[in-house]
């Protein structure tokens, strides 16, 4: 047979042994580095960065005969080529770098995440768990990569974004910027779960950007946020992106951390009102007790005020309050207060679903006329076994035959409310044991420790039936 000379070349290119791959990094936003283009990007694979184009006079071209860096990747086709000679490689050593630029997973594998322990090592030697990776904190975005920790370590989540054929044919309308939100978390996914990266940590670039883009900068890179507000605008932002509505499309956001209440409420008279004209009112309808059914993706439990109290050492003590007792607010007869600049309302709140995740934010942060205060209240609560049964009306406890979670992840808020930093404790399931994350640094914890720190977000799976008789990490 008569082989094209083009492709014998492309089977035995001289400069593979060129390739430097300590400084491949596909996790920044793919432009050229000269001309901010995104059409038609190449990787450099002997200094990592990025150029438009492959023909002559392209920036690619250019550098190739400039630097002699031969050998380049388009980051769109995944296919590699020899610049200025202008041909493709095939070359089978370098499909590892393409799955650097394009983790994918098998069913099996998905299926297999949570039953394995096996340390994957990265280029640099350095050893990580596969999904316990470490995010780079580009400015001040630590309190968004605290939430996308703990989301990735939501099994059902994850495995419905690590495989892309589960949400790339959603059609969206013309112009619809927010199915980025999808794709990005969607890679963000893979890159954390990828057993065979470059290096032992990940940077979400490309995710936040979009998140930038996509909450109309209320949310920065440059600027701390709020990690509760921020879990609540990219659930809704996700949900909605995948098709879902309020009322009747659900999608994976919604199966996994929906649940619903009944909410009782109850408008009070003026306080200052005369007892007789109080008497008078509370016999109108619109101060009888109304019910409505909510659904929820995430419960607010509320802080009792932190006491000024100092102990003989001047010490400032710091009130605990156990997690059963700031809980109470969803027993069905708790009755707390809600005031708006014109009136008063008592209401309490009853759990009718048990979504399969539960995600609890505590209340830290209160925000006065001029500036923020923050409760540094510990909660005590139990890593394991938290039965919820209580908090659901009766005629519906009959059909949940689980109620006992045990926690996953656990978002702690350090230092004053407006700085401050965040970290996270997430559960590995296969190896049953506990890491802190804090943006590049990942540690092992005793789950013991983990109940010291001011929680912020925490997210509780509940046991199924084969898993209520073992016991929990």
């Amino acid at each position: 047979g008569r082989f094209d000379p083009e492709d014998q070349r492309s089977r035995h290119c001289p400069y593979l042994d060129t390739i430097n791959k300590s400084v491949l990094d596909f996790d920044f936003e793919k432009l050229c580095s000269i001309s901010l283009s995104h059409i038609n990007v190449y990787a450099c694979l002997v200094c990592g960065k990025y150029f438009q184009g492959r023909g002559l006079k392209s920036h690619a071209y250019i550098h190739s005969v400039q630097l002699s860096h031969h050998v380049f990747l388009n980051l769109h086709t995944l296919k590699f080529y020899c610049l200025p000679d202008n041909y493709e490689i095939i070359d089978s050593s370098l499909e590892d770098i393409t799955y650097v630029l394009k983790p994918t997973f098998t069913a099996q594998h998905i299926s297999n995440l949570d039953k394995q322990a096996k340390l994957s090592r990265a280029y640099d030697g350095t050893t990580y768990l596969p999904g316990i990776v470490g995010l780079n904190n580009i400015k001040a975005n630590d309190y968004a990569n605290a939430v996308l920790q703990a989301l990735s370590n939501v099994p059902p989540l994850r495995n419905y974004f690590l495989e892309e054929d589960n949400y790339k044919s959603i059609k969206r309308p013309p112009g619809d910027i927010m199915f980025l939100l999808v794709q990005r978390f969607g890679e963000l996914m893979r890159k954390l779960w990828n057993p065979r990266n470059f290096k032992a940590h990940v940077s979400p670039h490309e995710m936040l950007q979009a998140v930038v883009l996509c909450s109309k900068k209320n949310f920065q890179i440059t600027k701390q946020g709020d990690g509760v507000d921020f879990l609540s605008w990219f659930l809704n932002a996700l949900h909605s992106a995948l098709g879902g509505t309020k009322k009747k499309k659900k999608t994976i956001v919604t199966d996994v951390f929906q649940g619903s209440m009944r909410i009782f409420t109850k408008k009070l008279p003026h306080p200052d009102l005369p007892a007789e004209e109080k008497a008078q009112l509370l016999q109108n309808a619109e101060y009888q007790e109304t019910m409505v059914e909510s659904t929820f993706m995430y419960l607010t439990l509320d802080l009792p005020t932190a006491p000024l109290y100092k102990d003989e050492k001047e010490q400032l003590i710091i009130p605990q309050v156990p997690l059963f007792s700031i809980l109470a607010k969803f027993n069905g007869a708790t009755e707390k207060e809600y005031k708006t600049y014109k009136e008063n309302f008592l209401k309490r709140f009853q759990l009718t679903r048990l979504p399969p995740y539960l995600i609890f934010c505590i209340k830290r942060f209160t925000k006065n006329n001029f500036f923020v205060e923050k409760n540094p209240t510990i909660v005590n609560f139990p890593i394991t076994n938290v039965d919820l049964r209580e908090y659901l009306s009766e005629e519906v406890q009959a059909v949940h035959t689980n109620t006992t979670y045990d926690l996953i992840a656990n978002i702690v808020h350090d230092g004053k409310p407006s700085e401050g930093s965040y970290r996270i404790h997430v559960l590995h399931h296969g190896t049953g044991k506990w890491y802190e994350l804090q943006d590049l640094q990942v540690t092992d914890i005793l789950p013991q420790m983990i109940t010291l720190s001011e929680a912020y977000i925490q997210i509780w799976k509940r046991r199924e039936e084969d898993e209520t008789n073992q016991q929990g990490a």
